[in-house]
C-alpha cells in the first residue's frame, strides 16, 4: 500500500502547510503577506494539491489566504515560456485539487478578485465578512476565461450570470454570494480560522473510510462536469495568447 507524505513545506514559496490531528491547511501567501497570484503561486498551486491527492496522513484539509484578502493582486509578466507550463500546471490545479480524496474545507479570508474558484471548490465554503468575488483575471484584461472559471461559476451561479459576472467585471459581495448558496457562513476576519479547524477537527475525529468515500460520493458532479472541459478551455485561452496576446499585467486600477 502507498503511504505517501506531503512534500515537506518548505518546498513551496506561495504556500504555507500547517499539519495537526490529521488536519492539513493550506494558506497562500505572498512574502508571508497577501497573496500575490504570479508564476510560483500557479506552480505550488499544483504542486500543494497534487500531494494531498497522495498523502494518506491527511483527513480533512483547510484551504485559506493570508491576511486581508485572499488574492487581489497578480503579477504575471509576458507568457515568455509558451503556453504549455500554464496549460500543464493549469490543469493540474483544479484536477488535483477534486483528486484530493477527503473533506476540503474553503475559507476565504477576504476579497477575491483572482482565482477565487480556488477556494470555492470546498465541500463547505466559509468566508470573511469582508470578502466579495470577482474575475479580474480574464475577459476584462484580454484573456479568454478557460481556466477552469468557465466550468464553475456557471455551476455557482447559473449560466446566464456567470457570463455577466466574467465578461462585465461583476463583483458579487458577501451576503449575496451566502444569498446564492456558495458560501455556506459569514464570519467576522478572526473568527474565520478558529471556525474552520473546528469544523475540522470535528470531522477529523470520524473514521477515515467515511471521510473519504463521503468525499467521493459527493463530488461525482463536480469531477464528471468541471474536468470535461478543462482542457479545451485551457487550449481555447492558450490559443488567444498565440493569436492576440494582451500587455503583461494589462491591469486596471481597480485589478
Amino acid at each position: 500500500m502507498y503511504n505517501g507524505q506531503m512534500t515537506p513545506a518548505d518546498a513551496y514559496s506561495s504556500v504555507r502547510v500547517r499539519q495537526e490531528g490529521g488536519v492539513t491547511e493550506v494558506r497562500f501567501h505572498t512574502d508571508d503577506g497577501p497573496l500575490v497570484w504570479n508564476a510560483a503561486a500557479h506552480g505550488d498551486a499544483a504542486a500543494v494539491f497534487s500531494a494531498l491527492a497522495h498523502d494518506r496522513s491527511t483527513k480533512v484539509v483547510i484551504v485559506t489566504g493570508t491576511g486581508d484578502s485572499w488574492c487581489t493582486t497578480r503579477s504575471i509578466g509576458a507568457v515568455g515560456t509558451g503556453w504549455e507550463p500554464i496549460y500543464w500546471e493549469g490543469k493540474r490545479i483544479l484536477r488535483s485539487l477534486l483528486d484530493i480524496e477527503v473533506p476540503v474545507i474553503g475559507a476565504v479570508n477576504g476579497p477575491a478578485h483572482y482565482h477565487a474558484e480556488i477556494p470555492l471548490l470546498g465541500d463547505i465554503v466559509l468566508a470573511s465578512d469582508t470578502a466579495e468575488f470577482a474575475d479580474f483575471s480574464h475577459f476584462t484584461t484580454g484573456a479568454v476565461p478557460g481556466d477552469g472559471v468557465q466550468l464553475v461559476w456557471p455551476w455557482l451561479v447559473g449560466h446566464r450570470r456567470a457570463k455577466y459576472f466574467l465578461m462585465m467585471r461583476e463583483v458579487i459581495k458577501v451576503e449575496e454570494a451566502r444569498r446564492i448558496g456558495f458560501v455556506n457562513e459569514v464570519l467576522p476576519p478572526d473568527q474565520l480560522l478558529p471556525r474552520a479547524w473546528e469544523i475540522a477537527r470535528t470531522w477529523a475525529a470520524k473514521p477515515l473510510p467515511l471521510l473519504r468515500y463521503s468525499r467521493e460520493a459527493l463530488n461525482t458532479f463536480e469531477r464528471q462536469y468541471l474536468l470535461s472541459g478543462l482542457a479545451g478551455g485551457l487550449a481555447l485561452e492558450g490559443l488567444a495568447y498565440a493569436e492576440s496576446p494582451p500587455a503583461p499585467d494589462n491591469l486596471p486600477t481597480d485589478g
